[in-house]
């Protein structure tokens, strides 16, 4: 197998076919995107990355002239990985191999490829979904949510964030250094595209109905759910940093009011009940901006994003000393009000009671935010180590 440091470049182009069980349909996918390739005059080839199948898909993968490469780890995006590290082309498509797509119509992917383009996406909505070749489900409700959501969070041109047939660069597709083995690799290629700035447009494709005559290896809710989980682990700042921003700023203000008596909000007057709700929101806040630098650390270190995050510049000016300081004066001021109050608990009756519990819940979430900030501080200077 050669490595990627001795592609043969007189061969443009890799069509590379996951497949687990496809004897039905893996020869006319052959078939297909060899005519693309002679229609076309393009020097390519035809690589089946089998994942393991047990029926006749590999001797018929053989017999019509793919090149066929087996990949044991199982999981769609270990299969591709396989066949991408094989492929000898200069750029490489990759699609299914149950018919469902045009493998004899390849040359708007190249043709972009040649521009130099990144990354190639195929759009089924712009080009057409035959009937039954998406459940309902799954045209108007799982891909145009998560596509919008993708698009939301790392500001794709891509508007068919999972669309299978795609292009790309065999270099872009090694710079992105992938590591997701299951569905959720078609969502990471994107991700990481846009994460590298790298150049992306997408061109119009027709989805048709598969061919295989089973169910599909793909399950709707399961693996809709781990899209969506891949996208909000690569996106900390929507999970975590901007609720995060938003319960501290409006929960603080809030608390911050609160504490020194009731306030008047027009309609009503909001007291003590208020303040003890705006200040767990307050803590909950902390912990997800708490979440968002740990975690946004630990995906740069670990190599899951491949650029450091703007949020590395802060850290110029927050350091783990002044961690501790603002920490510090935070338990400091908690214990101080905790304190205040025990001295005066019996004279709860005279101070009244929505007073003694400002005074007890606002030294309570005073402490507990310190020590959050102080581990907070720990944390993240640990974590720097590794890069030092």
């Amino acid at each position: 197998m050669p490595g990627k440091n001795h592609l043969d470049r007189t061969l443009e182009l890799s069509i590379v076919l996951p497949c687990l069980n496809e004897e039905r349909t893996v020869g006319v996918c052959i078939d297909k995107a060899q005519a693309s390739l002679k229609n076309n005059h393009i020097i390519g080839e035809v690589i089946i990355a089998d994942n393991g199948s047990t029926d006749q898909s590999v001797k018929i993968a053989k017999e019509h002239g793919a090149r066929v490469v087996h990949v044991p780890q199982k999981g769609y995006g270990n299969a591709l990985k396989g066949g991408f590290e094989a492929a000898q082309g200069q750029y490489i498509i990759m699609a299914d191999a149950d018919e469902s797509y045009e493998l004899d119509n390849l040359m708007p992917f190249v043709e972009k490829l040649r521009e130099g383009y990144d990354l190639v996406m195929g759009n089924r909505f712009k080009g057409g979904i035959i009937p039954g070749a998406m459940p309902w489900h799954h045209q108007y409700i799982g891909n145009p949510v998560l596509s919008f959501i993708g698009k939301l969070f790392f500001h794709t041109p891509a508007n068919d964030f999972h669309c299978g047939i795609r292009g790309f660069p065999k270099t872009s597709i090694e710079q992105m250094n992938l590591q997701s083995s299951g569905m959720e690799f078609a969502s990471e290629i994107v991700i990481k595209a846009s994460i590298l700035q790298m150049k992306v447009c997408e061109v119009p494709t027709r989805l048709f109905p598969d061919k295989r005559g089973r169910p599909p290896h793909l399950r709707s809710f399961r693996d809709g759910w781990r899209h969506l989980r891949f996208l909000l682990l690569y996106s900390p700042a929507w999970l975590f940093l901007y609720p995060g921003i938003f319960l501290v700023l409006a929960g603080g203000l809030l608390s911050l009011a609160l504490f020194f008596g009731p306030v008047n909000i027009g309609f009503r007057y909001i007291d003590f009940h208020t303040f003890i709700a705006a200040g767990s929101l307050t803590y909950l806040g902390l912990n997800l901006l708490s979440f968002a630098a740990i975690t946004r650390v630990y995906a740069f270190y670990s190599g899951l994003l491949p650029q450091q995050p703007r949020l590395f510049y802060i850290f110029r000016y927050l350091n783990l000393e002044k961690g501790l300081l603002v920490g510090s004066f935070l338990t400091l001021l908690g214990i101080i009000l905790l304190v205040v109050a025990l001295r005066l608990s019996s004279h709860f009756a005279q101070i009244g009671f929505d007073n003694s519990v400002r005074l007890v819940f606002g030294g309570s979430l005073a402490l507990v935010s310190g020590v959050q900030v102080i581990f907070t501080s720990f944390v993240l200077s640990i974590l720097g180590i590794r890069l030092k």
